[in-house]
């Protein structure tokens, strides 16, 4: 019997050589190849990452933040590579979405099979 830790291991350099790594990659080393974009994409991150950090300890996000976070998020929607570079994330996001699904089927089923017993 295999290993799950190997298979594991072939199902992440198959997410790696994947069309939608590939593209994601790509859209990726080109925000970062000029410095004005790399710039923008880096301001847009840290802004993500700050507000959902105030989110998970459960702090209050103030008017301002919100109107800053629209204006960036406005901002890098018009720019194209980092568009592209959104769009292919979502993406790559969408395959690991389906992919664990596949993979917690079995769970699904055991307990999905105990509540159907129970009714």
């Amino acid at each position: 019997m295999a290993n799950i830790y190997d298979n594991a291991y072939e199902l992440e350099k198959a997410l790696r050589n994947s069309e939608e790594f590939t593209a994601l990659k790509d859209a990726y080393d080109k925000v970062m190849s000029d410095e004005s974009s790399k710039q923008m994409f880096e301001d847009f991150r840290q802004t993500q990452m700050t507000l959902q950090q105030k989110q998970m300890q459960g702090e209050e996000i103030s008017e301002e933040e919100v109107e800053k976070a629209q204006s960036v998020v406005q901002l890098v929607q018009q720019h194209p590579d980092i568009s592209k570079l959104m769009e292919e994330e979502q993406r790559l996001n969408t395959v690991i979405n389906e992919v664990s699904q596949i993979i917690t089927k079995p769970l699904e089923d055991l307990y999905g099979t105990q509540d159907q017993e129970e009714q």
